[in-house]
C-alpha cells in the first residue's frame, strides 16, 4: 500500500500515522487527504514527536501540519487515542480537493 491509500485509511479508521518528515520523526492524526495544485496533500494535527517549527506542546491549536504526501517517509498505521484540537471545524486552506475527511 502506498503512503497514500495508507493515510486515506487512517482517516476512515481514526488512526494514528508515524512518519518522517524533513528527517524529523512526527506522530500526527490525518484529518484531511486530496489535492492542492494538483498535488497530493494531507492535513494532519501533530501531537508528538519532533518539528522544525518548535517543541510540539499538547493540545495545542498550533499542531496543525499541512504536509505533501509524496514527502513523507516510514509512513504507519497504528490504533491510538485520536488527537485534534478545539479549532478542527475552521475552514482548512491545505487541501482544494477533498479526497476524504475524518467524521466527528
Amino acid at each position: 500500500m502506498n503512503n497514500y491509500d495508507i493515510i486515506k485509511q487512517a482517516i476512515l479508521k481514526k488512526q494514528q500515522i508515524t512518519a518522517t518528515y524533513n528527517g524529523l520523526h512526527r506522530e500526527m492524526c490525518p484529518h484531511v487527504i486530496g489535492k492542492k495544485n494538483g498535488k497530493a496533500h494531507c492535513l494532519f494535527y501533530q501531537f508528538a514527536g519532533q518539528s522544525s517549527s518548535g517543541s510540539i506542546v499538547p493540545n495545542s491549536l498550533e499542531n496543525w501540519r499541512c504536509i505533501p504526501v509524496d514527502k513523507l517517509k516510514d509512513v504507519v498505521a497504528r490504533e491510538g487515542e485520536w488527537n485534534t484540537a478545539g479549532n478542527h471545524s475552521t475552514s482548512q486552506t491545505c487541501v482544494d480537493d477533498v479526497d476524504v475527511e475524518v467524521q466527528f
